[in-house]
């Protein structure tokens, strides 16, 4: 039973790394997106959702209600080609 124990925590811990690591790399190209947009306050997963709000004409409680699933599907596009910067690489 203890070698199941060890083997789901670290399939879990391993999924829960991967979910960060996706979230991290929305942030990140909201910093970028915002930059692009010429945001002055809004970054990170703000300005994705400010970017809807303005292309989209979508209110903020919408955009806020989106899961972080949502918006790697709505900027995929947008997203692809771009890679993290190499300040923001470990």
């Amino acid at each position: 039973m203890e070698k199941l124990d060890t083997e789901r925590f670290k399939v879990e811990k391993r999924l829960c790394l991967a979910e960060g690591e996706s979230k991290y790399h929305l942030v990140c190209f909201g910093h970028h997106l915002a930059k692009r947009e010429g945001y002055k306050e809004h970054t990170g997963l703000e300005a994705l959702h400010y970017y809807l709000v303005k292309k989209h004409h979508w209110t903020p409680a919408k955009v806020f209600s989106l899961s972080e699933a949502d918006l790697r599907f709505l900027f995929a596009e947008e997203m692809s080609g771009w890679t993290l910067p190499k300040e923001a690489r470990d």
